[in-house]
């Protein structure tokens, strides 16, 4: 008898199409969310939620990420979930010293920080540490499950119920900072929904030797260091003498650009699992296709970004939040953000290959080409910030390339030592 197709056997045009579509309306309802919270504090009043916002895309990428990729991962390499079982109080001891460590930073400089007294946004500050690392748990077993479509309703859930906490405080008039930031934590509750994903079976190798600590301690590193390019643009360009226009300028460029590389978080879910099953069968044939295929694909869309965005671009956005960058910066700033996704991909491709430390090492080494042409550019602060991010993610493309290239080359040599 042929029962109803399941997830695990869905084709990959669906589960992409599934991601996608979660993955985009997820990052919709985020910037609905932050909306809400400008509309009902102000820009003054919402600050301290903006801050708070900020250490949540920086948890995503210590903890959320890290984690998620390791459990599918983990269930791939042990042929089940008994490495994630076995791992997972370690982990949980992870999380919460990450945990309680942001909460004494965060206390620490609060005035600083929030511009607050009190333990409120510190406290708050360790909940997102805790729920990032809770939640990475969660779309790992549910990515080492293949439930996307589990995965793509977290994506959405998680920001649709942190707008409707939002907006339930909007309507009844709330107007403490403090109110918008348990919202913000309270899109974390949706991890209860999927209790069973919060605890991995028993089935699979008991035996194979892994260290999730140095994995995950590589990974949460690289993403870090990956996640300061990607974000930091604006807070060097500040730093570094430019206007509070120029700043919103750049800060606008980056979020719309930056736009694909959100969408692109839901849609590599599945990536993981099955690059780690490539290197683990030796395929490096398909391995090498996939590399050619991102490489091509980079290219192709770096070239029609600098073509079209520094003349599209300013108008657009001029259109949309009446600022205009320039149109220079907006073509850099689209081509970086390019590298940026095809890096987000081959870091799956390393974390497959288990090479956490080479991704700490490419990204410490492409800092050195991004701060050059900092310090040394003589041309305006603007373009020369937004130089100095395709600097660092153009250096980092090539340095993953050919660590991959590296492997590849090993792999293919000890394959025929061993015949």
């Amino acid at each position: 008898m042929i029962g109803p197709v399941s997830e695990q056997s869905a084709p990959r045009s669906r589960v992409g199409s599934t991601l996608a579509v979660g993955s985009g309306v997820g990052g919709l309802l985020a910037y609905v969310f932050f909306v809400l919270v400008t509309r009902a504090l102000g820009a003054e009043r919402a600050a301290p939620v903006s801050i708070l916002w900020v250490w949540w895309s920086f948890a995503g990428a210590a903890l959320t990420f890290p984690i998620q990729h390791w459990s599918a991962r983990s269930a791939t390499v042990h042929e089940g979930e008994a490495g994630v079982r076995r791992a997972l109080p370690g982990v949980a001891g992870i999380i919460g010293v990450a945990a309680a460590v942001s909460v004494g930073v965060a206390w620490l400089a609060r005035e600083t920080l929030f511009g607050l007294p009190g333990l409120a946004f510190p406290f708050l500050i360790g909940g997102v540490t805790l729920g990032s690392g809770s939640l990475g748990v969660l779309r790992g077993l549910l990515t080492a499950r293949r439930r996307f479509g589990g995965v793509a309703a977290s994506l959405v859930t998680e920001n649709a119920l942190r707008t409707l906490v939002a907006l339930v405080l909007l309507v009844a008039g709330v107007k403490s900072p403090e109110g918008y930031g348990l919202a913000l934590l309270a899109g974390y509750l949706i991890v209860l929904i999927w209790p069973s994903a919060l605890r991995p079976t028993d089935d699979g190798d008991h035996d194979h030797p892994d260290s999730p600590l140095a994995f995950l301690g590589g990974a949460s590193t690289g993403q870090l260091l990956a996640q300061t390019v990607l974000t930091g643009g604006p807070i060097l360009l500040a730093a570094a003498g430019g206007t509070p226009t120029e700043v919103t300028a750049f800060f606008v460029a980056l979020a719309v650009f930056r736009a694909p590389y959100t969408l692109a978080l839901g849609l590599v879910s599945p990536l993981t699992a099955r690059l780690t099953g490539w290197v683990l069968a030796g395929e490096e044939t398909l391995l090498a296709t996939f590399r050619r295929r991102t490489v091509l694909a980079t290219v192709v869309t770096a070239v029609a970004a600098i073509l079209v965005a520094p003349w599209l671009g300013p108008p657009l956005l001029d259109l949309i939040f009446g600022v205009r960058p320039d149109g220079l910066v907006s073509g850099l700033v689209a081509v970086a953000s390019t590298f940026a996704i095809s890096n987000l991909v081959l870091a799956i491709t390393v974390l497959a290959r288990g090479g956490t430390s080479v991704l700490v090492r490419s990204w410490l080494a492409a800092y050195v080409p991004g701060v050059v042409v900092f310090l040394i550019g003589s041309i305006a602060v603007s373009q020369r910030t937004a130089w100095t991010f395709l600097a660092i993610e153009a250096a980092a493309w090539l340095l993953l390339l050919l660590e991959d290239l590296r492997r590849q080359t090993s792999s293919s040599s000890a394959s025929i030592t061993r015949s």
